[in-house]
């Protein structure tokens, strides 16, 4: 007998493969029976109705010609941080590349994010190295 909420022993996975990469749903299927072949109708009737000034449908053009971006590529000289002593240079780096708008607020911000997970890691790389000095009994 298996427990509650769990409908499949542990010999019995269920469906291990689960389904398969690109499989599609029925109603999508469905849809795309149904405009087989009306694509081209329906986008000319869309970009007509956009070009006699239609908002949704101008707005939907628009949305496919031009997306509004997620990300972009940024380039920006980040000092180097191998301590936690060259954080001071990385973050004024970072405030100077906002200053001048080389950076938005919100790519700096992501980027700080990125920065502020290496400085954890060079702080526990520093913590492991100094316990493991301890339990050696060595001192530096």
């Amino acid at each position: 007998m298996t427990a509650r909420g769990r409908p499949f022993g542990e010999n019995n996975p269920g469906n291990p493969a689960g389904r398969p990469k690109g499989a599609r749903n029925k109603t999508a299927l469905a849809i795309e029976a149904i405009l087989d072949g009306e694509a081209e109708a329906l986008t000319r009737r869309a970009i007509e109705l956009a070009l006699d000034g239609d908002g949704p449908a101008l707005r939907l053009c628009m949305d496919r010609l031009a997306p509004v971006r997620r990300d972009r590529h940024v380039q920006f000289d980040l000092p180097a941080i191998d301590t936690t002593a060259d954080l001071p240079k990385a973050t004024h780096a970072l405030l100077q590349a906002i200053a001048v708008g080389e950076l938005t607020p919100s790519e700096a911000a992501d980027i700080g994010k990125a920065v502020d997970a290496h400085v954890r890691a060079i702080e526990v790389t520093d913590i492991h190295e100094r316990l493991a000095r301890l339990e050696e009994g060595s001192p530096r």
